[in-house]
């Protein structure tokens, strides 16, 4: 435990100088030489923040989804961890590309969309100014159960999120038979050190739980989430 709890902060190590700029030439990390170890081990605190705390607000990610087994389960939670506690959730988000024909309307960028709408709301709890919303996003972590496309994973970082969380891995959903733009998010932060804020990633997160709820849409022997059961070939609320 003590040599993979090692390996694993050399890692995350590595990643936090991803958000500064290097003067004199780009830096860059492939994917076949840098990747990601899972992270489950329940005595690990990160930025503070305890293995417990992170596996709370990744099945609240799942839960914002509204539903067991919609086809795409791509949900998204952002939580203000500056506080006390297990931190305070500002807004949620689902994938919803079917339910508004809109193809950019991941989970994540649904959350980003909604943060923004509540942050500014002049009779909301916050009442920010535009200029203010925006750097909110660095005091805010994104959590997502799974890895996030490049589009949103770009879309964090122009964001300037403290932390980034996800659940399933991209590779996990390209083996599961999903359609998927082969660029990891280590990737995506590691080529953004010219923007102004870091963000701290953090993958794998609880991918036991999560993975479930991605493995049965192609696969029809694959058991249906927890209430839910297969009709016509496909997983529906029971």
């Amino acid at each position: 435990m003590a040599r993979y709890t090692t390996q694993l902060l050399a890692v995350l190590a590595s990643l936090t100088s991803f958000g500064s700029a290097h003067p004199g030439g780009h830096k860059s990390r492939a994917r076949s030489v840098v990747a990601q170890f899972p992270i489950g081990d329940p005595e690990l605190s990160i930025n503070g923040i305890p293995y417990s705390t992170r596996a709370h607000w990744m099945r609240e990610s799942t839960l914002a989804l509204g539903a067991p087994c919609p086809f795409a389960a791509f949900g998204t939670v952002i939580v203000n961890h500056t506080g006390t506690g297990l931190g305070d959730v500002i807004c949620t988000g689902a994938n919803a590309n079917s339910e508004t024909g809109n193809p950019i309307m991941h989970g994540e960028m649904a959350a980003i969309t909604n943060c923004s709408a509540i942050l500014t709301d002049a009779a909301g709890p916050y009442k920010l100014t535009p200029a203010a919303a925006l750097a909110a996003f660095a005091d805010l972590t994104l959590y997502t159960n799974a890895e996030s496309c490049p589009m949103c994973a770009a879309a964090i970082r122009w964001a300037g999120f403290r932390e980034y969380v996800y659940g399933t891995s991209i590779d996990t959903l390209v083996a599961q038979g999903w359609g998927q733009i082969r660029i990891a998010s280590l990737d995506v932060v590691a080529q953004s050190f010219d923007l102004p804020r870091p963000t701290r990633l953090l993958g794998e997160v609880l991918a036991n739980e999560t993975d479930p709820y991605f493995l049965w849409q192609f696969n029809p022997a694959y058991p249906c989430p927890e209430g839910c059961g297969r009709v016509g070939g496909t997983c529906k609320a029971a």
